[in-house]
């Protein structure tokens, strides 16, 4: 089950999130393929201006993507075109929607959930 979450600036999110959620869901399905579509969790975090920072002062072009994906991911041998193409996708997806110049302060972080430690329902994830 891919989950991202998106913090970004709220004034730029504000009256964009369903073109984003659509944006961001087509970027994980065209990497992943069509059964990603109805399984994708998209959380969009508006952060208040002057929250966040990029060394040290205040900074309205950073958007942090973080998603959760299972941890077999990295272990196939074609791990690392995938990661590429699924950072690219959604790099692509938010500037598509949000601007190109938020394309600089985007950055993607995929963090590995071991299988073991995925729920849905409060139960173990297929």
């Amino acid at each position: 089950m891919p989950h991202l979450t998106a913090h970004l600036p709220e004034d730029k999110l504000a009256g964009r999130e369903s073109e984003l959620i659509t944006a961001l869901t087509e970027a994980i399905v065209g990497v992943y393929g069509e059964w990603a579509r109805e399984l994708a969790s998209i959380h969009l975090s508006g952060v208040p201006a002057s929250r966040l920072a990029q060394g040290g002062r205040a900074v309205d072009t950073n958007i942090s993507l973080i998603m959760g994906v299972r941890a077999a991911a990295f272990d196939r041998p074609d791990a690392a075109e995938i990661t590429a193409n699924l950072a690219a996708a959604l790099t692509d997806a938010i500037t598509a929607v949000l601007g190109e110049d938020l394309r600089p302060g985007t950055t993607v972080e995929l963090v590995a959930s071991p299988q073991e430690r995925t729920f849905v329902v409060g139960v173990p994830a297929p």
